[in-house]
Formats: C-alpha cells, sequence, structure tokens
C-alpha cells in the first residue's frame, strides 16, 4: 500500500495533545538551562549514540557513562535484499510463511497455489508478535520449546496466483487461513535450530472458534452476529502470562470490513474505529457477507480484543478477555507488582492513547478460587502532564463522565467503546503508541511512539515523521498506582534533517516499533519504516535504509545498529531463549510495495524482494530467524 492506514487519525476528541505537552515542557527548560541544545538533552534524558550522560530527572534512569552492555560492533545501514547481522554472529531462516505447522503437513507451492484447506495447516502470513515457550527436560529449557507467533496480514498479490484481480470465497477463505496464529515446536539439534513434530503444534486462524469473558459475553447484544464467533484477525504484538499463556492482539481489525452499499454511512461509534466502505482494500465484502459491515454489522464488536490461548492444550478454546478494553491492541505487556497482575497496552494509530489494566486482587488468589486475573480488574489510560507528570485514569462505568447521565449504559458498554470512554476522561492523544515493554531491574516502562502529527509534550514534534520512545516510571515500583512521572527516551531520526537528532551513523534509525527487554536490561528496539517513507529523500529517510533491529544500553545510553532486514521488511518479535544464547525475530512482509523500489505482481512477485530462497521462480516469505553468537556467547555481548 502507498500509504499507512495507521497514520490517519481517526480521534476527533479536542483533548490536549501531547505535542503541545512536549513543547511546553521544551520551552520552559529553555529558559531554565539557557538554550534549546541544553533544554533537548535534559529533556531527552539520553545522550544517545555512543558517547555522552543524560541529564534527565534525578528518579529516572538516565543514562551513565560507563561500561556498555553491548559488546558488538555496530553494522552499518543497508538498502540491499539481504539479511545483514553483527559480526560474530550468524542468522539462520527458521519457519517462513507457508511451511507446514507439522512437519507431515501441506508443503508449501512456490506459486501461490496452496489452497485455504491447506494454508490452514501452514505457518501464516506477515509474522509479528513472537514468544518462546521452553518445554526442554534442563532446567532452564532452553534446548527445546514452542514459538508461538502472530499473523499480522495478507498481501493479496503475493498470496494468490493471480491477485485479487477477482475476489472469490476461496480467496477470502485462504486469506482468514493466513492470518492468526501458530503455534509450532523448534529444538536446538547440533548447534541448528529446527522445527520438530509435536502434538502441540497447531494453527488458530480467521475461523478458529473463540469465546468471550469479562463483562462483555455472547450474551451481549453487540455481540449477536449472522455467523457464528469465529477467530482472531489482525495479530500485532502480543504478551504472555505468568500461568503460560500467550495473548494475542488485535490490532487493525477494522481493515476487513467494507460494503457496496452507497447507502451505508458510519454511525459515530464506527467512524471512532476508523470503520469505512472500503476497509483496507481487501475487498472480502464483496462475496462474504460475513465481513459486509451493512450487513453483519455486530461482526466488528467480535475484534479489537486481547485473545489469550493455551499453546500446551490444543484443544483449548482462544478466550478474548473484554476487560481489557475494545481498541487497536499493539501488544500487551504483563508485568506483576503488589502481587497483582498488570498489563500495559497501546492502541495502534495516529491520535490514540496508552492504556493499562490492573487485576482487582492477587493473581495468584483469583486463579486459586477460578477466576482469570485478566477477567476481573481496572482498565486505566494514560494522561501525560506538561510537568513530566502523568495520571491513570480509570475507565470504570459511574465513575467521571462514564455515567447514564452521560449517555454511558453499563461497564460493557464503556469496554465495547473504549476510545470514546479514553475521549471523555481527557486522555493524552500519542503519536501512534505501539509496544510497551519495562526494564528487568528497575521496572521503568518504555513505549514505541512511531510516527505520527505530534500530538503534545510526550510528543516533542510536530509532525513527527521518525517517531521517538518514552518511559515513565512509577512511584516506589509500584506498578498498580495512579500516578507516575516520564521523559523521552530518545528521539529517532536522522540528524542530517533533524538536528534535533543526536544519533550517530551506528545508531541511527526511525519508526521504532517492537520494544523488548532482555533479562540483562538490554532493550531491543525493531524499527518499521512505512513503505510509503523507506529510503525516500524526500521524506528524510534515504540515509536510513532498510528497518533494522538495534540494541540500546539505558544506563550508558549506549544504542548500536544489530541486524538489517532486506527490501520491504520490518523488523519484529524479538525474543531469546531463556540462557539469551539464541535471539528469535521475525522479517515481515519483505517485498511488499514500496514507493521508492516497485510493486509486487502476480506476473512479478519479485519486484521488490526474492528474500529468502531467491528462488527464479517464487516470491518473497515473511520468516522467523533464529540468531546465534559464533562463540555460544549470549545475545548482544
Amino acid at each position: 500500500m502507498t500509504s499507512d492506514p495507521d497514520d490517519i487519525s481517526s480521534n476527533p476528541s479536542a483533548n490536549r495533545p501531547f505535542n503541545d505537552i512536549a513543547a511546553a515542557v521544551l520551552s520552559r527548560r529553555s529558559v531554565l538551562r539557557g538554550g534549546t541544545a541544553a533544554a533537548a538533552a535534559g529533556f531527552l534524558g539520553l545522550a544517545t549514540g555512543t558517547a555522552g550522560a543524560a541529564t534527565g530527572p534525578a528518579t529516572s534512569t538516565a543514562a551513565r557513562p560507563g561500561r556498555s552492555l553491548l559488546g558488538f560492533s555496530p553494522i552499518p545501514t543497508s538498502e540491499a535484499d539481504a539479511v545483514s547481522v553483527a559480526e560474530g554472529y550468524s542468522a539462520r531462516v527458521l519457519i517462513p510463511w507457508g511451511d507446514p505447522v507439522r512437519p507431515d503437513g501441506p508443503a508449501w507451492r512456490k506459486d501461490a497455489s496452496n489452497s485455504a484447506a491447506e494454508q490452514a495447516e501452514q505457518l501464516g502470513s506477515h509474522h509479528d508478535g513472537m514468544h518462546f515457550f521452553p518445554t526442554g527436560r534442563n532446567a532452564r529449557g532452553e534446548d527445546t520449546g514452542l514459538l508461538v507467533l502472530n499473523h499480522e496480514y495478507i498481501d493479496q498479490a503475493l498470496l494468490h496466483t493471480d491477485g485479487d484481480a477477482e475476489m472469490t470465497q476461496e480467496k477470502v477463505d485462504k486469506g482468514v487461513a493466513a492470518h492468526g496464529v501458530s503455534v509450532v515446536a523448534v529444538a536446538l539439534v547440533d548447534g541448528q535450530w529446527q522445527q520438530v513434530d509435536s502434538p502441540l503444534a497447531r494453527r488458530v486462524t480467521g475461523a478458529t472458534p473463540v469465546t468471550y469473558t469479562g463483562p462483555v459475553t455472547l450474551e451481549h447484544p453487540a455481540l449477536d452476529s449472522n455467523n457464528p464467533p469465529l477467530g482472531t484477525m489482525n495479530n500485532c504484538s502480543h504478551g504472555f502470562t505468568p500461568w503460560d499463556t500467550y495473548l494475542a492482539c488485535e490490532e487493525n481489525w477494522n481493515s476487513y470490513f467494507g460494503t457496496e452499499d452507497e447507502s451505508w454511512q458510519p454511525s459515530p461509534q464506527e467512524a471512532r474505529y476508523g470503520i469505512d466502505n472500503e476497509g483496507f482494500g481487501y475487498r472480502w465484502y464483496e462475496v462474504d457477507p460475513r465481513w459486509d459491515i451493512a450487513v453483519n454489522s455486530n461482526e466488528p464488536h467480535r475484534f479489537g480484543w486481547v485473545v489469550e490461548i493455551d499453546p500446551f492444550d490444543p484443544a483449548a478454546v482462544p478466550v478474548k478477555r473484554t476487560a481489557l478494553g475494545r481498541i487497536k491492541h499493539e501488544g500487551a505487556l504483563v508485568t506483576e507488582s503488589r502481587a497483582r497482575l498488570v498489563v500495559y497496552t497501546g492502541d495502534d494509530q495516529d491520535g490514540e492513547y496508552i492504556y493499562k489494566y490492573v487485576s482487582d486482587a492477587p493473581w495468584q488468589s483469583q486463579r486459586a478460587r477460578g477466576v482469570s486475573p485478566l477477567d476481573e480488574g481496572t482498565l486505566y489510560v494514560a494522561r501525560f502532564d506538561d510537568d513530566n507528570t502523568g495520571s491513570w485514569l480509570p475507565l470504570v462505568f459511574g465513575t467521571g463522565p462514564l455515567t447514564a447521565s452521560n449517555g454511558w449504559q453499563d461497564q460493557a458498554d464503556v469496554l465495547l467503546r473504549t476510545r470514546e470512554a479514553a475521549d471523555a476522561v481527557g486522555a493524552t492523544p500519542m503519536d501512534r503508541p505501539e509496544w510497551i515493554s519495562q526494564h528487568p531491574k528497575t521496572k521503568d516502562t518504555y513505549a514505541a511512539l512511531t510516527n505520527g502529527s505530534g500530538w503534545g509534550a510526550a510528543n516533542p514534534r510536530k509532525p513527527n515523521p521518525y517517531g521517538h520512545i518514552i518511559r515513565w516510571w512509577e512511584p516506589n515500583k509500584n506498578n498498580t498506582g495512579t500516578t507516575f512521572e516520564w521523559d523521552i527516551f530518545v528521539l529517532a531520526g536522522d540528524p542530517a534533517y533533524d538536528d534535533s537528532v543526536e544519533l550517530s551513523e551506528d545508531s541511527m534509525f526511525g519508526s521504532p516499533d517492537g520494544l523488548w527487554f532482555d533479562p540483562d536490561g538490554r532493550l531491543w528496539i525493531q524499527t518499521d519504516i512505512s513503505n510509503s517513507a523507506q529510503l525516500d529523500p524526500e521524506q528524510g529517510y534515504d540515509n536510513i535504509g532498510n528497518n533494522a533491529l538495534l540494541a540500546a544500553d539505558p544506563e550508558s545510553g549506549d544504542i548500536r545498529r544489530f541486524l538489517v532486514g532486506p527490501r520491504g521488511c520490518e523488523l519484529t518479535g524479538a525474543v531469546t531463549t531463556p540462557d539469551q544464547r539464541t535471539l528469535f525475530v521475525n522479517v515481515q512482509h519483505p517485498g511488499e510495495e514500496t514507493d521508492t523500489i516497485g510493486e509486487p505482481t502476480p506476473e512479478n512477485p519479485r519486484a521488490v524482494s526474492n528474500w529468502p530462497e531467491f528462488d527464479p521462480q517464487g516470491r518473497p516469505r515473511s520468516a522467523t530467524l533464529a540468531i546465534r553468537k559464533d562463540d555460544g556467547g549470549i545475545i548482544g555481548t
């Protein structure tokens, strides 16, 4: 696609945006510190690159000069159709799109002629969020496990032999089957990771039966649709629980709905969630009434949730946990604080919000009495203030403006209309909130803001084409509380185009998306430069190259580029094995339409990329990489 729909806001609220708040902070610090350069350094809390110390708030984890956690040499940017990785490391393709999830399943056909039924038994398309669940016999289980990964969306020019020139029910069914989640068994054999057989391996697709718990159940009239409750769609990032379940997060679910009914107009609620008559151009509604918004108006209410999947029970029905709200969930960072379960999530669209959920009681006691900690709790939304403090505002029926007199019916209504509830309480609109991760030692929480229009102090550029990473810390490391302090960890971008950027050639990046802290405290940053901007000098992206994976040490202020992906891709889903000697990372949508390179077609699916197989008759495939240090050491050292 030539533009990213996430860059277009559907937020009509008058809430004070993050750009205004950031501008106020910068202005105040400029006066106090006597100059914009000094103000910027103090505001950012981190002098990025490979030198310099930060001067952020004393209570933050501001960078300190000294020995870095990063032991590898940074690699340069690249525009090549290849994966490049730091010296001393090797990257191996493990599980690409179309491989069977069980070794005896249907084989991949390089001409895209696999049927919908076959795709339902194969790895889905566009690998995204991912977690490794150990299953090994040794104490840490680092040599065998289950990789559970999301499949965010599809490219119909690559999925079908003739693209989408004519829409058919078979194409819709194949597209639905290419979405969802894969559970794949893997093992380290003679120093190489490979897929192995397991009765636990399975697919969850857009047609898998699901159920709903929490305040919004299947008995709610808003979920009364013209078909059974089926599937999970557009799963972006993820989470995992202390009881070893996987959380898939439904992001751009609105993209599949549309209608040919010219009389249909979106309701205010539908417009608030970006539902229109075309979606993102999939055109499934032309042949399948499930996706026709004029015919099946309640089906969208079944999406936008966090979905819990038990990877160790193939018979378990996926559960949509409605207490966590209905938005475009980018991910679900799960942490424990004061014995309670806390879940952070971002709503990935320009001008949307950051949320936090806190269980009502200690999570272990909830489970002991047969209650899910994800069903009984309070959902909050963040407000960032221009004095570098913030508040978590409860989204609870009967609290503040969320009353019957203001048109709210009950808690289920609040959760079905989470975005509108957040508008009402005065949350801070942000520049596309993406992945959220927490430092394992300090408990500071970091969020990627990919890019956007510039929505306030926590979003200091207007517009903000490069994005940035914010962080906050809550008093006494208590993540269940309702106040926090915040700063900006790093402004992404190219200093050749923006002199507020303090990144070097070794650390320069744009559009941060995925964030993941390893157990030692390295922050792994995965980028998602839109293919409408990638390599484009008019948008300031010609020096940054293809999307990349970088590592940052918040303590020393060191950021280094570790891996660069092939053309047209983004990097996502980074996670290590428990011993930190293997890093798994996904290469998503290589070969997708890129304005500066070209557009794949059924006749030439290799127009942008032919990674990873470079088969002259094949096509690009999303895939998981298994990265090992050549000396067998810990990743990042």
